[in-house]
């Protein structure tokens, strides 16, 4: 088997965990074996000096 790694950007109106968990709910519809998750780069869109949507750059690690 050979390890692959696809990268996604996750997004919530809840917060950073919920917008990791998004994102890796997204990839396990496409892909099987996931083994391992590296969280990159969060960013956050703010309103009226509130943050308003969670983001993160995760890549994933899953078997082929």
């Amino acid at each position: 088997m050979q390890v692959k790694v696809a990268e996604f950007v996750g997004e919530s109106r809840q917060s950073w965990q919920e917008a990791i968990e998004n994102a890796v709910t997204e990839a396990s519809s496409n892909l099987n074996n996931i083994t391992g998750v590296e969280v990159y780069n969060w960013t956050a869109d703010c309103e009226n000096n509130k943050i308003v949507e969670y983001k993160a750059n995760i890549k994933i690690a899953y078997m082929e």
